[in-house]
């Protein structure tokens, strides 16, 4: 999985992002990052903000990721009411719980 900081590239603090302006962040920034990276199994993640949902952001990322897209409205869709949803929460936490659970706890 990779990780772009949106903050790396300068941007005025006080600009309002719509859908045009995010979609000419990703495709001015950060499609041509990608294009320096192995990007085949790389997953995009994004939340529910208007910009983000927007029909046209959607088929750019769709056409950027294909099926690698987490997104309201995309192929993996952001779960409901998950404001703070991570990597973490997404993977790594059902990871350690079948850890956790895969032996059963004897009593001392």
């Amino acid at each position: 999985m990779g990780w772009w900081n949106p903050s790396s590239k300068t941007m005025k603090a006080t600009t309002l992002v719509n859908g045009d302006r995010y979609r000419a962040m990703i495709t001015n920034f950060f499609i041509p990052e990608l294009n320096n990276h192995d990007v085949q199994e790389l997953w995009f993640q994004q939340d529910s903000a208007t910009c983000h949902t927007a029909r046209a952001t959607i088929d750019l990322l769709k056409d950027t990721f294909g099926d690698r897209l987490i997104s309201r409205f995309g192929p993996v869709n952001w779960p409901p009411r998950s404001c703070d949803l991570t990597p973490l929460d997404y993977f790594l936490w059902g990871y350690v719980k079948s850890l956790v659970y895969a032996d059963k706890a004897t009593n001392a």
